[in-house]
C-alpha cells in the first residue's frame, strides 16, 4: 500500500517495488485514501509520504500513527524529506514498537538499501534513519533549552494564563511582538500543527514539566 502526493514519485515508487517482486494493491495521493484503501485491502505493508493533502503538513504521518493505533501489528514505513519529530516519536512508540520504519527520502535514491528496509520493516523489524535517532536524542534533552530568555518569560506568562494583550502590558510590548515570540516558542519545541489554543496548551505542559 503506498501513499505518495507526488504522481511522480508515486509512479516511480510503484515501478521500482514491482521491479523487486512487491505487488502494489493500491497507490493513493492523500491520507485520507490511505485510511480507506488499508481498510479495503489490508496491506502486509504501509508506505507513505508525512507531506499530504489537504494541508501538506503531516497528514501522512498522523495517518500512519493512527492506523498502528487501530492495527498496531500493521507494518509501516514512512519517508519523508525532513524530520516530524514530535509524530516520529509517537509512531516509533506505537504498537509494540515492531514493524515500523521512518527513513529520509534521500535514502530512497539509494535502492536496495530501501529494499532491504521495506523487508525489515515488512518482517517485523524497525528502521530509522540515522538522522531521524540524532534528531529524536536531541528532542529528549530539555526542550526548555531552545528557548532564548524572552521566549522562557513569554512562555512563563501564558502559563499563569495571561493573553497575548496581557503579556504585551506586562512586557511593555505590542501585541505583535507576542505574536512573533509565540510562534517561535511553538516551533522551538516542536510541537505538531493544530489549532493556536492546543498548542499553547502543550507549549505550557513541556514548560511545566521542564
Amino acid at each position: 500500500m503506498l501513499a505518495e502526493d507526488s504522481v511522480l514519485l508515486r509512479d516511480g515508487l510503484t515501478g521500482l517495488l514491482a521491479r523487486f517482486g512487491h505487488e502494489v494493491v493500491a497507490a493513493v495521493g492523500d491520507a485520507q485514501a490511505l485510511v480507506g484503501a488499508v481498510a479495503e485491502h489490508v496491506p502486509d505493508v504501509v508506505v507513505t509520504d508525512v507531506r499530504m493533502p489537504p494541508g501538506f503538513q503531516d497528514e501522512g504521518l498522523h495517518a500512519a500513527v493512527r492506523l498502528r493505533g487501530e492495527r498496531p501489528t500493521l507494518p509501516v514505513l514512512v519517508l519523508s524529506q525532513y524530520v516530524q519529530r514530535a509524530y516520529a516519536a509517537e509512531l516509533l512508540d506505537s504498537g509494540d514498537g515492531t514493524g515500523v520504519g521512518y527513513l529520509l527520502k534521500d535514502r530512497v535514491g539509494q535502492v536496495e538499501e530501501f529494499v532491504d528496509a521495506l523487508a525489515e520493516v515488512a518482517a517485523g523489524g524497525t528502521v530509522v534513519d540515522p538522522e531521524v535517532v540524532r534528531q529524536l536524542l536531541r528532542r529528549r534533552r530539555d526542550p526548555l533549552e531552545r528557548l532564548s530568555p524572552r521566549e522562557r518569560e513569554v512562555l512563563a506568562l501564558i502559563a499563569e494564563g495571561r493573553s497575548n494583550a496581557a503579556i504585551a502590558r506586562q512586557l511593555v510590548v505590542s501585541e505583535a511582538a507576542v505574536g512573533k515570540h509565540i510562534g517561535s516558542i511553538l516551533a522551538k519545541l516542536d510541537l505538531p500543527p493544530a489549532t493556536e489554543t492546543h498548542r499553547r496548551v502543550l507549549a505550557v505542559l513541556t514548560y511545566l514539566r521542564g
